[in-house]
């Protein structure tokens, strides 16, 4: 395939693009004539959705991004967090949905290729992975080929590569029929004074391609995530990318041995609209002109056009500024690492975008223009509607509370992962101090003889559909609570906002409403977001021109520091005979919880209301018992309340819980999703003196057992083996995954 760089410029060609017919106005006024092909796609790639956040840009600049322990909030590849030391964590979140969806081994894995680069490239050196991923109903003929495709795509690049995957989410939800959610996590360690960013400085320097191949796989890759899909999708296959982790970790190897020699002045992946975004962002950020030779960009097809060289996302790629003089030391070390090194242009002091290719200028465009002047939209928005309260005693209670609790820990969503995180290496490095599974992902700072990062991903979709606002506010609270629950100290987050078609005021609702929320708790939990990714157009087109949207899901990842890992907190060593103890009140909120979708069937009502000020005290309770040594173990209540807590605790340890509890209404007590609450086991011996030293505190404790034998018994409710928890937890995801395969997959 080769294309014409002087194929005439249609409206159907322009919408085809993703534009509007004003966004082409505006871009033919400022290219000051009608654009080139090359250059219609360049801006299509700069200016759509993906790249550009036009739709969501006005609503994140509300979001707090500073803080003491911020070193480089938004803006830059990856956030970047003081951890003490002389050390900086290095992290990102962001979405590779609708290419997993069209081919979900090679859509994932290149999900993790280019979050890995976007925290490598700034000088840190990978340590931990997270994904959330989100799947259709366990009974539609597609889910169980994208959740093997998917699973062994993540595992297949990130084992590969040699990260570590520590923790993540895997949910189910008829929602996700048409439009599955891959979001994946990267976190690395770097020196504080040896951060490398994406801004070029200084005129007529080398500007070099690093890493492999240009390929035409992924031409318009960001142009189609930012469209819904429609019964065209099948034809949307060539525009994901192929990954290659072997290269990758070839790629990171060199970048690392370069940026040793003082070499590098700038560097950029080559992620979404590959070399154009690239050369524009790097050239914008530095006040610079770009210009690009593609004669001399290395290609592994023949007969490329400028057109497929500028918008290939092909994989494992960089674009560097480099100090000339130490060009021959440079191009050695690319060489012993089996990479192409090839110097394809300069920067400018014209601020123009200048591209070449066989002798002819395809592209001479605005580079300020492209980089800076997207479009921002203040798109209409409507404000999400109320629930009014719901009291316990309109759910019914189940007819066999043991029946019922057997049921939710073998549902979808709360069934054992492990058949999911064992596809996936969790040791590799061999600094991982708590696997999958747990509150929170943990890996040892190495060469730190106690330091340790806790890594936790969470949102509950529910939640945010019922409530954007209060929905926001629980996705960034339950990362709070996993990182305290792991003894903890919260640094900073990065979320990665997945949402239907923003051009719905309804859709545009959720999104600013969300955010709102997010911003909230992230400001009253001293935890700034820091980086992220907005995924819209989430939504699949139906014949009759309506749309089905995802549930919106605005997923946070957050990293916590553990100074010494000798005092950190699991949820699965408690011990014969230590005592329970409940943080929080009897819990009353029944609607959205998984006890009304799984044994009510039914969705409806309000999403539990997240009180700050709570939660800010009672984490910083939990996390000063487990500093003092108390806390045998920890683990905080979230889906399926304070019985799965229990259930989860008691599987995770072997031994059983003997509970008794104030009920009200008994089947809200143990299954309400009520907020702000955790279970410590403390030492029978210690509880007294526990209780003692936190009596003077103004979060509500109790006692409610203690740990011992083998079944789960709560009041005269629940009495049920743990054996038969396990086997409940621990079965659906291998038989699900076993089951007939559908003629469809």
């Amino acid at each position: 395939m080769s294309v014409n760089n002087n194929q005439p410029i249609t409206a159907q060609l322009v919408a085809d693009h993703g534009l509007s017919e004003d966004e082409y106005a505006r871009i033919v006024d400022l290219t000051g004539r009608e654009p080139s092909f090359t250059e219609l796609g360049i801006w299509s790639a700069m200016w759509n959705e993906h790249c550009s956040y036009k739709s969501s840009k006005k609503w994140l600049k509300t979001l707090p991004t500073e803080g003491p322990q911020v070193v480089y909030g938004p803006g830059e590849n990856a956030g970047v967090v003081d951890i003490g030391d002389g050390d900086v964590v290095v992290f990102k979140m962001e979405s590779h949905n609708h290419p997993s969806y069209i081919e979900p081994y090679q859509g994932a894995a290149t999900g993790v290729g280019g979050i890995l680069r976007d925290v490598f490239t700034m000088g840190a050196r990978p340590i931990a992975a997270m994904n959330a991923l989100r799947f259709g109903a366990p009974d539609h003929p597609k889910t169980r080929h994208l959740v093997s495709g998917v699973v062994a795509g993540v595992g297949g690049y990130g084992n590969s590569f040699g990260v570590p995957t520590v923790g993540g989410e895997v949910n189910f939800h008829e929602r996700y029929n048409g439009n599955i959610l891959v979001n994946a996590f990267a976190a690395g360690i770097a020196k504080a004074d040896a951060i490398y960013i994406s801004k070029a400085e200084g005129v007529g320097l080398p500007i070099v391609y690093l890493g492999a191949k240009t390929g035409r796989d992924g031409v318009g890759g960001a142009t189609m995530a930012s469209a819904e899909f429609d019964e065209s999708i099948d034809e949307k296959r060539p525009t994901v990318q192929v990954g290659d982790p072997f290269t990758e970790k070839c790629l990171l190897e060199a970048c690392l041995e370069l940026m040793d020699t003082g070499a590098v002045i700038a560097i950029q992946d080559m992620g979404a609209a590959g070399l154009t975004c690239s050369a524009v962002e790097m050239g914008a950020k530095g006040d610079l002109g770009i210009r690009l030779d593609l004669d001399k960009v290395p290609v592994r097809e023949n007969d490329m056009s400028a057109y497929e060289m500028m918008l290939s996302e092909s994989q494992e790629r960089m674009l560097m500024v480099l100090r000339p003089e130490l060009e021959a030391q440079a191009k050695s070390i690319f060489e012993k690492w089996d990479l192409d090194f090839a110097i394809i242009g300069e920067t400018t002091s014209d601020l123009r975008f200048s591209v070449h290719h066989q002798d002819e200028e395809v592209a001479n465009l605005p580079i300020k223009q492209l980089g800076d002047e997207a479009p921002e939209y203040d798109r209409p928005w409507l404000e999400p509607g109320q629930h009014s309260p719901e009291p316990p005693h309109l759910f019914a209670p189940p007819s066999d509370y043991n029946a019922a609790l057997l049921w939710l820990v073998g549902s979808p969503d709360l069934a054992s992962r492990q058949w999911v995180w064992e596809q996936y290496d969790t040791l590799i490095q061999g600094n991982t101090l708590q696997l999958p599974g747990g509150n929170a992902g943990v890996v040892r700072v190495e060469g730190h003889e106690t330091k340790a990062l806790a890594f936790s991903c969470d949102v509950t979709p529910r939640y945010v559909e019922a409530d954007p606002r209060e929905g926001g506010k629980q996705a960034v609270a339950e990362c709070y609570r996993n990182l305290i629950a792991a003894g903890a100290v919260p640094l900073a987050a990065t979320d990665n906002l997945n949402f239907g078609n923003p051009e719905k005021p309804e859709i545009m609702g959720q999104l600013v409403a969300a955010i709102s929320g997010i911003g909230e708790a992230c400001e009253a939990l001293n935890m700034p977001i820091v980086s992220g990714n907005v995924s819209l157009y989430n939504e699949t087109s139906n014949a009759d021109g309506s749309g089905d949207a995802i549930l919106p899901t605005p997923a946070i990842a957050a990293v916590g520091l553990i100074e010494d890992h000798a005092l950190m907190a699991r949820m699965d060593t408690a011990q014969e005979n230590d005592a329970i103890f409940l943080v929080g009140t009897e819990a009353t909120h029944l609607a959205r919880s998984l006890y009304q979708r799984e044994i009510l069937q039914s969705e409806s009502g309000p999403a539990p209301s997240v009180d700050l000020l709570t939660e800010k005290y009672r984490g910083e309770f939990v996390l000063s018992a487990i500093r003092g040594g108390y806390a045998s173990a920890c683990h905080d209540i979230s889906d399926g309340g304070l019985a799965v807590a229990l259930a989860e605790m008691c599987m995770a340890s072997g031994i059983g819980a003997e509970c008794t509890i104030e009920v009200t209404y008994p089947h809200a007590a143990l299954f309400g999703e009520d907020q702000s609450r955790y279970l410590i086991t403390v030492k029978d011996k210690w509880t007294n003196m526990f209780a003692a030293n936190c009596e003077g505190s103004s979060v509500f404790f109790s006692k409610i057992g203690h740990m011992r034998g083998d079944r789960l018994i709560i009041n005269d409710l629940i009495d049920t083996p743990i054996e038969s928890l396990k086997q409940a937890h621990e079965s659906w995801f291998p038989d699900f995954m076993n089951g007939p395969t559908s003629s469809s997959e």
